[in-house]
């Protein structure tokens, strides 16, 4: 596999700061530009980050020396250094779309952790392990935009990859109805622990925009593509409700299913913890050996033993019973800003690498 330069636009950020953390010994992929506001502009990334770096390691020499541009205005010289950027940016969304598309008109190609593009009909937003056929409809973007190598390819919202990839197995038996409680890290928020002292011995019950994204991108993940575009499921039924803990990192939630075809508490568990995927078979440096692990401890899995499984790239499961509304009810957890942000987006890089679509015309 060839090198690719990359570059992380919004690089200061709690998301940014992970991509950091995980690209810096990658073996496809060298960081060659951090950019962020223009506030950050100039600065050597150190003096950017400041005391908002919230990583357990501290930052690499070569990084924090590094000088940060301007995501904005740079964009022709940030393009010449790149094969292809991270988006994690804080912006409006109106600003986000018009940013990505405009490094994507440049021809430089955009894997991004904002929500701004995840309902644009050719923008595929893939979890390799489930529905890797999406990047079908990069062929057709790139038409759209009068490009021959530029796209954007986004990552779901965080908190799916708790209990979207436990159910897709499930599928086949009809899934009809799925209520989801989420219970989200502090680290979502971008922040810490000791920079929200607001969340100490509390639980707030409301995230904007968190429940309507847990209802309907699902359905997208699971779509469809027909002529270029991804075309929703419509089943099943999803009803969210998001609440923020005081909990560092890592998302958990309470899953309840019915099924058309109710299986076997046995059928699901083997579900579970046979399945396996080709974005596994291809040698993706980030790919979890093992997609989805069942504990079958009631006490697990626990947030402080599951959520660095594999690198924090697995999904952990636990708590499989038959409910007195619903068939069944279960509990999921994963690793926010690894799996649900900058390592999911970073896998789905590497597949998109993988099938060609970063190679240099």
């Amino acid at each position: 596999m060839q090198k690719f330069n990359v570059g992380i636009l919004g690089a200061t950020g709690m998301v940014g700061q992970r991509f950091i953390s995980l690209l810096q010994n990658h073996p496809w992929f060298d960081i060659s530009v951090l950019a962020a506001s223009s506030r950050s502009a100039g600065k050597p990334y150190s003096e950017a980050v400041g005391n908002r770096w919230a990583m357990e390691e501290k930052i690499p020499k070569k990084i924090g020396d590094m000088i940060v541009l301007d995501a904005v205005n740079d964009m022709d010289k940030i393009v010449s250094m790149v094969d292809f950027v991270f988006c994690a940016v804080d912006m409006s969304k109106d600003e986000i779309l018009k940013l990505e598309e405009d490094y994507a008109k440049a021809d430089c190609p955009v894997i991004s952790n904002n929500s701004a593009h995840r309902f644009t009909d050719d923008v595929p937003m893939i979890i390799p392990e489930i529905n890797p056929f999406h990047c079908e409809t990069i062929f057709a973007q790139r038409k759209r935009l009068g490009v021959k190598r530029g796209f954007i390819a986004v990552k779901s919202n965080c908190s799916l990859q708790t209990y979207v990839p436990a159910i897709y197995p499930l599928l086949e038996f009809g899934v009809k109805n799925v209520l989801v409680c989420t219970y989200q890290a502090v680290s979502g928020a971008g922040k810490t622990l000791s920079s929200w002292p607001e969340m100490f011995d509390n639980v707030i019950p409301y995230i904007p925009g968190e429940e309507e994204k847990s209802e309907k991108e699902p359905l997208k993940i699971w779509g469809k593509v027909e002529n270029g575009k991804i075309v929703p499921a419509t089943k099943p039924n999803i009803t969210a409700q998001c609440f923020r803990v005081p909990v560092s990192n890592g998302h958990s939630a309470a899953v309840f299913v019915s099924f058309e075809n109710k299986p076997s508490k046995e059928k699901i568990i083997e579900r579970w913890e046979k399945f396996s995927c080709y974005s596994q078979s291809i040698g993706l440096p980030s790919s979890p050996e093992k997609f989805l692990n069942y504990f079958y401890d009631d006490n697990q899995p626990q947030i402080k033993f599951a959520r660095n499984i594999e690198n924090g790239m697995a999904i952990s499961i636990g708590r499989l019973r038959e409910d007195s509304v619903f068939d069944y009810k279960f509990v999921c957890m994963a690793h926010n800003t690894i799996r649900g942000a900058a390592g999911g987006a970073i896998l789905m890089a590497e597949f998109l690498a993988r099938e060609g679509f970063m190679d240099r015309i």
